[in-house]
């Protein structure tokens, strides 16, 4: 039973669907390794025990009859802390929402449970989803997988941790600058930023809403494709590994290695040589429609939080790091004009991207351009905080500018990643499985 802890989540529905794996008991399996964990406190905020073994035991009935709802229908995961949940607080790693409880869960919560999903609590992140770190002083910190006195990546933390830590089959975060694929990356996982748009924000605590997107970190692409389509309440796609002989991929050189570390930089042409070795093709690109969108970003993403969390920011401000707190003043002063110039640019910049990359398979960068720091060292210097923040958010927020869907895979080497960037889903996961398989 403690291969179930490291056991992908498609695998344990398999084995669930062959009666070789009872949902109950898997889910035990995983209740008591959270109770007995050492890090169990610095990953889960709030630990659903009553829920997960109902929603356990009704899926174990349902193996018995054979009407299981999905693939990962008696499967046991965990959910960001900004996923409303009925009945439990849901506080998006804020001191300030720490008595908000919701009555109804969020969509995407509904729709997981109506695949069979089991829910087995809610994990910690940094403040108002505002940092990719993954440090929470106001909370808790949760520790990466690869060097417990390093920071997790953010802000979706404790949800990679979570599995990393095999503590869930599979965690469900959200992504609006990087916070799906940092803690994928640094906890060596798969991690899937969606569409903007796709899947419902409906219970889901917000940060920037037109930035926001829900997304899963998991062990495999496969097991990316049945949460997505968990979450969205929908058929998984259909997937079928494509042959990689004669793919077209490119480079993305712009913006990407900008002060990169030799760690990260390394591992990424590591990987992209056996890709070559499977007969993908490579072009470097320079499209400086990049560094013209991530200037606007000092002014999108800072006036959308604050705007969003004004009155809360103003109040709170014993609540709250104050480097995290002042990322939101920095939208203070922003005027409406300058935001809503900043948008219609960013518009005209998307189109333009995607005629530039029109002719490639897909667009591929190191997911993170360093590794990750020290908890000691973020806590002991503020700036150095600022700093490391903004490198670790540097080549994933590409994706969120653009629009895109970008999936990270692990190159083999800890805490590094190589990031797809795709405009769909539908285009990008069979390609990240085809990938996925070439660097294992």
């Amino acid at each position: 039973m403690q291969d179930w802890l490291t056991s992908r989540a498609a695998d344990l529905g398999r084995g669930i669907e062959a009666d070789r794996i009872n949902p109950v008991a898997l889910t035990e399996t995983y209740l008591a390794a959270i109770e007995t964990h050492p890090f169990a406190n610095r990953i889960y905020v709030h630990v659903t025990p009553d829920r997960a073994r109902s929603e356990a035991k009704a899926a174990a009935e349902r193996a018995k009859t054979g009407q299981r709802l999905s693939l990962l229908d008696g499967v046991p995961i965990s959910w960001k802390d900004l996923y409303d949940t009925a009945g439990d607080p849901t506080a998006s790693g804020t001191l300030i929402l720490k008595d908000r409880v919701p009555d109804r869960d969020a969509l995407v919560v509904r729709n997981a449970t109506a695949a069979g999903l089991v829910c087995l609590g809610k994990t910690h992140q940094t403040e108002f989803a505002f940092s990719g770190l993954g440090l929470n002083p106001m909370t808790e910190s949760p520790p990466c997988v690869n060097n417990h006195d390093a920071a997790s990546g953010g802000s979706s933390s404790g949800a990679g941790t979570s599995v990393a830590f095999g503590l869930a089959a599979a965690g469900i975060g959200s992504d609006t600058g990087g916070s799906v694929r940092i803690p994928s990356v640094w906890n060596d996982l798969v991690g899937l930023k969606t569409v903007s748009g796709r899947l419902s924000l409906e219970g889901v605590v917000p940060l920037c809403a037109r930035f926001d997107t829900v997304g899963p970190l998991a062990r495999s692409v496969e097991d990316s494709v049945h949460l997505l389509a968990a979450l969205e309440g929908c058929a998984p796609l259909k997937l079928g590994q494509l042959s990689l002989e004669g793919a077209n991929f490119a480079i993305l050189r712009t913006a990407a290695f900008d002060g990169i570390e030799d760690v990260p930089r390394a591992a990424f042409e590591n990987a992209v040589e056996r890709l070559k070795a499977n007969g993908v093709r490579f072009t470097d690109i320079e499209l400086p429609e990049i560094d013209e969108a991530m200037s606007l970003s000092p002014v999108l993403f800072p006036a959308e939080a604050y705007g969003t969390w004004a009155a809360e920011i103003e109040a709170g401000e014993q609540m709250m790091y104050p480097p995290v707190r002042q990322r939101f003043l920095q939208g203070k002063t922003i005027l409406a004009a300058d935001f809503v110039a900043a948008w219609q640019r960013l518009d005209a910049l998307r189109v333009i991207y995607r005629e530039k990359t029109a002719s490639f398979d897909t667009v591929v960068l190191p997911s993170a351009p360093i590794v990750p720091p020290k908890i000691a060292d973020l806590l002991a210097d503020e700036g150095y905080f600022t700093q490391r923040n903004l490198m670790a958010l540097q080549n994933t927020r590409i994706a969120n500018l653009m629009g895109l869907a970008a999936l990270t895979l692990p190159t083999g080497t800890p805490s590094c990643g190589i990031m797809l960037q795709n405009m769909c889903e539908e285009d990008l996961l069979p390609l990240g499985l085809s990938v996925e398989a070439a660097l294992a």
